[in-house]
Parts: C-alpha cells; structure tokens; sequence
C-alpha cells in the first residue's frame, strides 16, 4: 500500500517512510530521507521536524461581537438545527465525516449578503493559466511595466499583443501525432518566454516581463515591496499567496502543472481579497504540510482582527484548538447525525470529552 500523505497520524503508522523535499517547488524534487518513522524524527528534515507537532489550547478567546442565527435547518440529514453562530470571532465547526457540517454552513450561512464562501470545488485553467492570471496578479504587473516604459498594457500579456507570433504566446509548440499522446516543443524563436522580442526589450526594475514571471512569490514580494519594482497593488496579492504557504511558486507557472492542494490554497488566496463581512472555510488545511499550517492560522487570526467573521469548517485538531468557539456536529454520520452535540469554548470541549471530537482534541493538546 503506497500512500501519500501529510497527516502525522498517517505517517506515524507506516513501515517505511519516504520523504521529499527539502522544501518545495524549485527547492524541493529530492529524496530527503527514507527509512523507518522513528529514523524520520530523528533525520533534521522538515517533516522530520514538525512531525510531533501538537497546538495548545489558547490561552485566551474572543468575544463575540454578535450572532448569526440559523434557525430549523433541515438540508441534507439536518435534524431542526437552531444555532447561533457568534461573530467577530474564529468558529470552527466540526464533527465526524457525514455529520452535516457542511450541509449546516453551505445550506445556512453561504449565499447570505456579506458572506464570502470558500469552498472545495477544483479550480480550472489552461496552460495558458498561471498563479499570476488567476489571482488578478498580471495586472498591476502590466501597468506598472507600461507605465514605467510609456507604451500600453496589453503589450505584456501572453494572451494579447505582445505574445511571440510563432507560439501565440503559449512558449511551446504543439505536435499532433494522431494515434499517439501529441507532443509539446519548447518555441524555438522566443525559447519559452512566450513574448515577442521587441516586448523583452521593456524593463521595470532591471527586469524583463518573462524574467518577472520566473521568479517565485517570495522573491517577488521583495522586488514589488520595497525592491526596484514597487507596486504596492501587486505586494498585496502576493502577500496573500505567501500567507497560505505558496512562497515558493512561479508566478507564471502553468496551472496544468499545480497539485490539488496547491490549487485549492491558490484559490483561497484570490477570494481572500472578496469584500464581505463573513469569511466561511471548508477545509483549508487539504493538501497542507505540517509546517503550513501555524501560516493559515496566522492569516485566520489576521482576517479576524481586521474585523471579520471567520467559519472553517475543519477536522484538524490544530485549528480547533485556535478556535475562539466551536460548533461540534454529530453524534455520527448519516442519519445518526445532524444535531448540534457540542457548542462553546476548546477549553470546555476538552474538559467535557463528551463528544468524540472532545475525547480526540484532548488527546491531541495532551490533557
């Protein structure tokens, strides 16, 4: 049985383990280590690092600022479900797979005015797509290059004026081989950068177009930050890409070439930047490493200090401990499901162990 896998719980069951890194993208592509869990822990890798990792309860919570009500919600296997969902604070609302929480939040809260609503649906694109098309990142690229060089905007994109004339912009040639998988050829006149010569001949910072697009999300938040390319619009959005742990991607990297994961922390980041008073989660820790997660909780607790409301939706004991309130769904899956078993503070559920979720989270803190 091969399993790829980030949960430690997984990992902590296996006969051998194989892991690659050291770090992702670019910085990654090696086997790190592999051997047994124990040697794992013991190895200085990332995973190795954060594999024992356990989040405490916090110390303090949030007040509520109000309450959203939900009253007789009955989708799915719901069974009557009156709740008031507080405000202004961290809700995590949880239970076992199939207990109704996503049918509670999705069926309830989602589609309100106000609410934006970040849900699992897989994002599509093309090649042509890439994290700077998707997220609205291209452009403030494009004007500040115009600007600083006096000529239109449209000259650099890859899908308009200024794309290389022998791939239409796409850096590849396409060979159709019939009966066979068809084959793509790196463009021998712009040799992949997808932009006419003339285009490349423009600089903003001491970089072309195809040169910005190379560099990784975390190099660009210093060069559009306080580097020679300062363009507070874009520093804003890659901000956002940072934050949900994809400092490492390429700003024109193809969509094609992203996991699922990555895919889905790429869309959280572009609804991050929706105006609405309600942020609802369905989660956001799927395809998440270990040592990604303390960044997520740090942008949940920013969008809740910036006076927000935020709902996730979660199995993670890490993001229920951080919670402000918890909404505890259960007790089964199903037709055993569908009420409300627990609603209040960790610290209460923890104590209570009344729940299966309570008995799972206080083994997870260590109480």
């Amino acid at each position: 049985v091969l399993v790829v896998e980030h949960k430690p719980e997984a990992i902590a069951i296996a006969d051998h383990v194989v892991d690659l890194g050291p770090g992702a993208g670019t910085a990654g592509g090696e086997v790190v280590f592999e051997g047994t869990v124990d040697g794992l822990r013991a190895g200085g890798t990332l995973t190795g690092r954060h594999l024992d990792d356990r989040a405490s309860l916090k110390p303090a919570v949030r007040t509520p600022s109000g309450v959203l009500e939900v009253r007789g919600a009955s989708t799915h296997n719901l069974q009557d479900v009156d709740v008031d969902i507080p405000r202004g604070v961290l809700v995590v609302v949880t239970g076992v797979a199939g207990s109704g929480k996503s049918s509670l939040i999705h069926g309830s809260v989602s589609g309100r005015d106000g609410v934006v609503s970040v849900d699992q649906a897989a994002i599509k694109g093309s090649r042509r797509s890439n994290p700077a098309t998707y997220t609205g990142l291209l452009d403030p690229i494009r004007n500040a290059f115009a600007k600083a060089n006096g000529v239109k905007p449209a000259l650099f994109s890859a899908n308009s004026e200024g794309a290389c004339p022998n791939c239409n912009g796409a850096g590849v040639i396409y060979t159709d081989l019939a009966m066979m998988a068809g084959v793509a050829t790196t463009c021998e006149e712009c040799e992949g950068k997808r932009f006419q010569a003339s285009v490349l001949e423009y600089h903003l910072g001491g970089r072309d177009i195809s040169q910005v697009l190379a560099i990784s999300v975390t190099e660009a938040e210093e060069f559009f930050g306080a580097g020679r390319g300062r363009t507070p619009a874009a520093h804003a959005i890659l901000d956002r890409l940072a934050d949900v742990g994809l400092g490492y991607l390429s700003l024109g990297q193809p969509l094609t070439t992203l996991s699922g994961g990555e895919r889905q922390r790429l869309k959280l980041a572009t609804q991050m930047a929706e105006k609405g008073s309600v942020y609802v989660l369905d989660e956001p820790t799927t395809g998440l490493h270990l040592a990604d997660v303390e960044h997520l909780l740090g942008l949940l607790d920013r969008l809740v200090d910036s006076g927000k409301s935020v709902i996730v939706i979660a199995h993670h004991q890490a993001v229920m401990a951080h919670a402000d309130w918890i909404i505890d769904l259960g007790p089964g899956a199903g037709h055993d499901g569908g009420r409300i078993v627990f609603e209040g503070i960790p610290a209460d559920l923890v104590a209570a162990r009344s729940t299966l979720t309570g008995e799972h989270l206080a083994a997870y803190v260590g109480t």
